[in-house]
């Protein structure tokens, strides 16, 4: 990635798909050219939370709803310390923020973190369009001197593809850290950090849990070193086909029987340590507008997401494996992908959307109550 930030709003961009499908705009953010997969988020709202979510490394996010930018930026909603997105898609960015908390604009903010972006662009076409040909790499080049569209298309088609890609190290945490718990302490978890959101570990505080928050190549050992309650695999980025590691790493949890909650990637995670495997979905899910089906209880929910791949687990049967009996607990009622997973004979679940929900709807924090419940019945 090549950026420069001055006087963007007045250069041109052009977005090139791999497929050859030019979409041509204004620069929005940095200048400068940058490469990722094209995904599309139906959120209308959050868009500071999506930008610093690292589940998003390495891919370039259009957004589908036409005003972005409204509220501005400010310094209390990221979900980490950097936005994490390789480039940024939207229509009509706003003139001037206006919300009480802003402290500078988003164009300021992408330009300042040497995002490259574009603006100006027909979201709903290029959405449509990934709609029905898929995720695919994509690169955005802006600058009042573009190179020809057959060297842009040649240096997307070069570009990595996110398909057998490990990304988990790339974003989480080098060093281990707590978040202490709220109030009284009533639990210790240890969180495997593949990509975490800044919100997971806060929720869990809120319940008097002390999370440590773990490096994704931490080891068993390193795990009960700090003598946990429940362990906890967190959301990310990438392949989860690549993750031989974490999968080892929740295997030797399984075996243990300590509490487990795993979320997004960690769902992945659950899956294949279970003996399922993985796919790339066409276009994935990603927005906070997802409905989701408890299947334990009948319930749906409104759902945050953003995944690009999915467990092949059966949805009519339990299943048996290595660990004892598991089910599909929930599936996406937009097209049955599996949704979380639960072990019968051990005290594990997992989902693959949100519940810690910044931005996003509540309606699943519940799973957190879940997981103390597990941690009350094994030390009861």
């Amino acid at each position: 990635m090549t950026t420069s930030t001055r006087g963007a709003d007045k250069v041109p961009a052009v977005l090139v798909l791999e497929d050859g499908r030019i979409f041509r705009g204004r620069a929005y953010g940095a200048v400068g050219e940058t490469f990722g997969e094209a995904v599309f988020s139906t959120g209308m709202t959050g868009y500071q939370e999506t930008l610093t979510d690292p589940s998003y490394h390495r891919q370039v996010v259009v957004m589908t709803a036409p005003h972005v930018g409204n509220t501005g930026v400010n310094d209390e909603d990221a979900e980490s310390k950097r936005i994490w997105v390789s480039g940024y898609v939207v229509r009509d960015p706003a003139r001037v923020p206006s919300n009480w908390r802003s402290r500078r604009t988003l164009d300021e903010e992408l330009a300042a973190q040497g995002v490259v972006g574009i603006s100006g662009v027909d979201t709903r076409a290029l959405t449509r369009h990934l709609r029905e040909r898929g995720a695919m790499r994509v690169g955005i080049f802006s600058g009042n001197a573009l190179p020809d569209e057959g060297t842009m298309l040649a240096e997307v088609r070069q570009a990595p593809e996110m398909q057998g890609a490990d990304l988990s190290a790339e974003v989480a945490t080098k060093e281990a850290y707590v978040v202490p718990a709220q109030g009284e302490k009533k639990f210790t978890v240890a969180a495997v950090d593949l990509g975490i959101k800044g919100m997971t570990p806060y929720r869990m505080a809120e319940r008097g849990i002390e999370v440590h928050v773990l490096p994704a190549t931490a080891t068993v050992d390193d795990v009960y070193a700090v003598d946990p309650d429940g362990v906890f695999f967190s959301n990310g980025p990438g392949d989860p086909a690549t993750a031989d590691h974490p999968v080892s790493v929740m295997r030797g949890v399984l075996e243990r029987g300590t509490p487990l909650f795993g979320i997004c990637f960690g769902n992945q995670i659950l899956g294949r340590a279970l003996g399922f495997g993985t796919f790339k979905l066409k276009y994935g899910h990603r927005g906070i507008n997802q409905p989701v089906q408890d299947r334990t209880t009948g319930k749906v929910e409104v759902t945050a997401h953003n995944h690009g791949f999915a467990v092949d687990a059966p949805l009519d049967k339990v299943s048996d494996t290595p660990f004892g009996r598991a089910e599909v607990s929930h599936v996406c009622l937009n097209d049955n992908v599996v949704e979380g997973l639960q072990l019968l004979d051990k005290p594990a679940f997992s989902v693959q959307y949100h519940p810690e929900a910044a931005a996003g709807p509540h309606d699943a924090a519940y799973l957190f109550d879940r997981f103390v419940s597990l941690m009350e019945g094994q030390r009861a």
